[in-house]
């Protein structure tokens, strides 16, 4: 049984060492991410996942994980920014209140699927002309659902949060190591 990781993410690779699991090899879905019309947060976060693992072709015995997170400004998907004029937009409309930050995981092998979704809540402190400058100047949004990213510089931001903070990360590892129990991963076995 081999693990395949459908994401580019970096810190989706790093959650998973984690776990102490290291995919056998990483391929990023080519899926169109676009909501559809009306759609909500959970139920476009859940899809986003489903048709990521969907995507990539694996062996019969091959598992394949993938995730989808987004932050959710009540009904508004808030997903990865097109450019810093966005990123700015996103920030200023999470400046001083909650959201909520969906994160879907789901894993393949051949027909088989399992899947979990987490939600969390978070709180973003009142953000200041210069704070929201200096986070754009720095690229850190860049590729980040809601323009931000709570590991890094962000986390300064989050004076409260409830909830999964892997999750809010990209990859809930609770969740995710049910699922590859769940799938017959050997996830807590004794390594020699």
């Amino acid at each position: 049984m081999r693990l395949v990781l459908g994401s580019a993410s970096p810190r989706r690779q790093e959650l998973l060492a984690r776990l102490g699991v290291a995919p056998d090899e990483v391929r990023p879905a080519d899926i169109d991410e676009t909501p559809r019309k009306g759609e909500l947060p959970r139920p476009y976060t859940a899809r986003m996942a489903r048709e990521k693992a969907a995507a990539i072709e694996a062996g019969p015995q091959d598992l394949v994980l993938t995730a989808d997170t987004t932050v959710a400004a009540g009904r508004r998907i808030l997903g990865k920014p097109a450019d810093a004029g966005e990123a700015r937009a996103f920030l200023e409309l999470l400046s001083g209140r909650r959201h909520r930050v969906v994160t879907a995981v789901a894993l393949r092998r051949s027909d088989a699927l399992w899947e979990r979704q987490v939600e969390s809540a978070v709180k973003m402190k009142r953000l200041s002309e210069p704070e929201i400058a200096a986070y754009l100047d720095s690229g850190e949004w860049q590729g980040k659902a809601g323009g931000y990213a709570i590991q890094g510089l962000a986390e300064a931001f989050i004076p409260w949060m409830q909830g999964s903070y892997s999750g809010v990360m990209g990859l809930p590892l609770a969740e995710t190591a049910a699922l590859l129990q769940a799938a017959g991963w050997p996830l807590w076995e004794r390594r020699a």
